[in-house]
């Protein structure tokens, strides 16, 4: 069973998913927040852990460790169902071991975001214990967008924390509905979507018959409000 989170910042739009059964959480990231119109990151992001009662991953801003660990703290503080969201690495390239140790030793619940490979996946396992919750996002759609294939870095990373039961991983950047299939394929245990592909996804079902015929419908109805002529 694959998990869809919505990734999504927008207060109403996130009451609306709220009450979706498809939808079992929501991950968050500081661009998302600005598009969304948040002002004051720590209370904007308290009103949305109001809201739900579903997990919600958080996203520190700091680029260095000293300043992700005390963010880290404080966003832990917010909510009984927030994830900490910490980048595997900095904006120099520098891994964030040390962050996700120090964290992780204070039981505190964290999605590791921005990850591309299962060598990454690798550092993060060395660096947790086995009961701590924790998600792995690994960037698929990114990673398609650079030419690269996703699926041996799922498939890789999911068997390396096998042994790990406290242990997500997430496919993220997910570009069309297809991906949910892939997700559950591969074995992964989340995927986070935005709001206007999980829409096509509860509409999956359609014949390729229906879709021929809705594609040529399409095609017909903007000819005639184009009113175009030969």
């Amino acid at each position: 069973m694959t998990k869809i989170f919505c990734d999504i910042a927008d207060i109403n739009l996130i009451r609306i998913f709220d009450k979706k059964n498809i939808v079992k959480g929501f991950t968050t990231n500081p661009s998302l927040m600005r598009k969304a119109g948040a002002k004051n990151y720590s209370d904007y992001s308290k009103k949305l852990l109001k809201i739900t009662k579903k997990p919600v991953s958080c996203e520190v801003f700091a680029d260095d460790i000293e300043n992700m660990i005390n963010q880290g703290k404080q966003i832990s503080t917010w909510g009984k169902n927030v994830y900490v969201k910490v980048p595997i690495t900095n904006s120099k390239g520098k891994f964030m071991g040390k962050v996700i140790k120090t964290l992780n030793q204070k039981k505190i619940k964290m999605n590791i975001t921005a990850v591309y490979t299962s060598r990454q996946t690798k550092q993060i396992l060395k660096n947790i214990d086995k009961k701590t919750k924790v998600i792995i996002s690994i960037f698929a759609g990114r990673m398609g967008d650079a030419g690269k294939d996703p699926i041996p870095e799922f498939k890789e990373s999911i068997k390396v924390s096998k042994n790990y039961k406290n242990v997500e991983i997430l496919w993220a950047s997910t570009r069309e509905a297809y991906n949910y299939i892939q997700a559950k394929k591969v074995g992964c245990h989340i995927i986070t979507i935005p709001p206007a592909i999980i829409n096509k996804i509860e509409k999956f079902g359609k014949s390729f018959n229906q879709l021929t015929i809705d594609t040529v419908k399409g095609f017909l109805i903007d000819t005639k409000k184009s009113k175009f002529k030969l």
